[in-house]
């Protein structure tokens, strides 16, 4: 039998192919309704799978972690330093963004006929910078009890830090309560093994429905952009991320890539971080060596405010539409494009319908239309594929380099 990582790897390979023969059929054949619909129902149950065991994960690992880390007097390094990670990762990535954009000038000369059919029929839904600030904080400090029943990651994040340093405080008194948590905490872990032996077919569905539904006619009319993004996502993930590993740890890419293949694919066929982020702690736990009281930390703060390929991608997107409109925008104004899409990438767990929001956002900061969104909308399931590969191994990476400067105080 062979090993579950290879089993994904053939998965992948196999999704995309059997993806791509499906697209070719004629969009009422019953071969193609039949295998579209197999696959919707497959991915549909794994992504279930995986999110019925986020939310007690997240609780559980934060509070586990924070409890162990502030008992060792280690948290306000682990705290400081994945702080200080998060931002030069992101500002790296908006930095290979807006470089490329400025050389390649993708959406120069594109007619915006083609869009304009799109654009008029989208509503957009918008919100000024203290608005979205008000969206942040709100959401943030809520009833905990409503958090964990509607998935509001980033407040469960922020009640489970608070639940840690609390038992941590009240000492001997609580420590029954601590030793359950983590035992819970194992039996989490436990059930996620049982779903990743799911992992393959889960991972063969999505990627079959996703290849099979890609519009040709369009991803050409817009490749210039599709191939920017991949290939700064693409140049990110694989040399800056790494060299940023290496200088820090002294460890090889090589290694890292091996010990997280489940992570960096399942990420990539379900294009959610938080959905992978019960591979990710296994990965970083059991391959990569890291503490669990530090992945248990670093990897759910991470899925939450560390969004390399997100902020990426909206830096990328904006000078996108802004070429397309004929509009030259000024060092200042992109500048503005840089810490709005830091801002949007880092909040955006925090507010509803986060990415299609903080597009906006990112768009209005600089005076272009809201509704450009609508052009972007096609495509952004397929460009959202690579950006959270990228994000899921951004916080992998991050959880390493913080238990070496952690171990270094």
């Amino acid at each position: 039998m062979p090993s579950l990582n290879l089993q994904i790897l053939i998965a992948a390979c196999l999704g995309v192919a059997i993806g791509w023969l499906t697209g070719t059929l004629p969009a009422d054949a019953p071969v193609r309704e039949g295998v579209l619909y197999a696959s919707t129902l497959l991915g549909s149950i794994f992504i279930g799978l995986l999110k019925m065991v986020l939310i007690p994960l997240i609780f559980t690992s934060i509070v586990v972690g924070v409890a162990n880390l502030q008992a060792h007097h280690q948290v306000h390094r682990v705290w400081g330093g994945a702080l200080v990670y998060f931002t030069l990762t992101t500002s790296a990535a908006m930095l290979v963004a807006l470089v490329a954009a400025n050389l390649f000038k993708p959406g120069a000369g594109l007619s915006l006929d083609l869009f304009a059919e799109a654009m008029n029929d989208f509503e957009a839904r918008q919100l000024t910078l203290p608005e979205f600030f008000l969206h942040f904080f709100a959401n943030l400090f809520q009833n905990p009890f409503a958090a964990l029943a509607n998935g509001s990651i980033l407040a469960v994040v922020v009640f489970a830090m608070f639940i840690g340093i609390a038992l941590v405080a009240g000492g001997d008194r609580y420590r029954n309560i601590l030793v359950v948590l983590q035992e819970f905490l194992e039996l989490m872990m436990r059930i996620i093994g049982w779903i990743m032996r799911l992992a393959p077919l889960g991972i063969l569905a999505l990627l079959i429905k996703l290849v099979a539904e890609q519009d040709v006619a369009l991803l050409s009319a817009v490749g210039g952009f599709i191939v920017l993004v991949f290939a700064t996502t693409l140049f990110h993930g694989i040399v800056v991320l790494p060299g940023i590993l290496f200088l820090t740890t002294g460890r090889s890419p090589l290694w890292f890539f091996r010990g997280t293949r489940e992570a960096l694919i399942t990420a990539f066929a379900t294009s959610s971080s938080a959905a992978t982020l019960p591979i990710s702690l296994r990965c970083a736990e059991d391959n990569l060596k890291v503490r669990p009281g530090i992945a248990g930390f670093v990897l759910p703060l991470g899925a939450t405010m560390n969004m390399d390929g997100t902020a990426l991608y909206e830096a990328a997107a904006a000078l996108f539409v802004a070429n397309l409109m004929g509009i030259e925008l000024s060092l200042a104004q992109q500048a503005v494009v840089f810490f709005t899409a830091m801002i949007a990438s880092t909040g955006a767990p925090g507010i509803p319908s986060a990415g299609m929001v903080t597009m906006v956002m990112v768009l209005q900061a600089v005076g272009l239309p809201a509704e450009a969104v609508a052009i972007l909308l096609p495509i952004d399931r397929l460009l959202d594929t690579v950006r959270t590969a990228v994000n899921v191994e951004g916080d992998i990476i991050g959880s390493v380099v913080v238990q070496r400067f952690a171990d270094r105080g």
